[in-house]
């Protein structure tokens, strides 16, 4: 099984210069960073975990420069979005960002999606919340179609363009992963567009028949990979007898020298199971 780290990059925290390579050199493979663009100060959507919203959402960095800066200072880490927001996202632009992150990386990337929760961040983007699921499929596979084909093009009832030249393409072949977040009602966008499963903080005894669930939906074995697992030994092993592909400690964003130390802590436990 594989290790990685699930963070948030903040104006606030330690650098995407320092963390990449601290996280590289505790021998984890990847580096999944969140995004929002930005936070309504009249907010109605219920933060998620429950109680007031965190700092670190008010205040992250842009994903794709954020993991520019750790793919220039590190050699093997995988870089990752998690979870990238299409449903706010022009699907062109991030194409565009993701090809060309790919391409200095050298074929280090992992797009992790999701279809977000905050109705009034999404409505500032102009997404009506109540479709956001089928904008997201739909910028998902025109996104596809630009990393694929020389000459694109795509015509759906939300995205609708073409034939259009569209460089870089990605290094990795067809396209880098995509990881899609969400829970069961995001299995069949996972079936039909994705190549892994980004699941949410779900410990082993909750994941277990969700999987089995997963592969009734897609009709294949997907891997699966988990946003801020427990980072307790007992858990990792469950995840190991679930046949997990990797779990994604929580690195909670702190100043530097905290975050080293964290990171430390982390690094313990997973090498306990190297």
């Amino acid at each position: 099984m594989k290790f990685g780290i699930s963070t948030f990059i903040t104006d606030q925290g330690i650098r995407p210069t320092a963390l990449g390579p601290a996280v590289e050199d505790r021998s984890f493979d990847s580096l999944f960073i969140a995004e929002h663009t930005h936070i309504p100060a009249d907010r109605r959507s219920p933060y998620p975990a429950g109680g007031e919203l965190p700092d670190i959402y008010y205040r992250t960095l842009d994903p794709f420069v954020a993991l520019s800066a750790a793919a220039a200072v590190t050699e093997r880490l995988l870089l990752a979005t998690g979870v990238a927001l299409v449903a706010q996202r022009d699907p062109i632009i991030t194409a565009k960002e993701v090809a060309s992150l790919d391409l200095v990386s050298g074929g280090r990337v992992i797009v992790g999606v999701g279809v977000g929760w905050n109705r009034e961040e999404m409505e500032n983007h102009g997404t009506d919340p109540s479709t956001r699921g089928q904008l997201v499929d739909e910028r998902l596979m025109a996104m596809r179609t630009l990393w694929t084909e020389e000459k694109a093009e795509f015509h759906g009832r939300f995205v609708d363009f073409g034939p259009v030249y569209s460089w870089p393409k990605p290094v990795q072949r067809p396209h880098p992963p995509i990881y899609v977040g969400g829970g069961p009602a995001a299995f069949p966008r996972v079936a039909a567009l994705g190549d892994a499963w980004l699941a949410n903080s779900l410990p082993p005894g909750e994941l277990a028949p969700l999987i089995e669930q997963l592969r009734a939906t897609a009709g294949r074995d997907v891997p699966v990979t988990v946003y801020a697992a427990p980072s307790t030994p007992e858990a990792v092993e469950g995840y190991m007898r679930l046949g997990v592909e990797r779990v994604l400690f929580y690195l909670p964003t702190k100043p530097e020298k905290e975050s080293l130390e964290w990171l430390d802590r982390l690094a313990e436990v997973a090498a306990r199971f190297h």
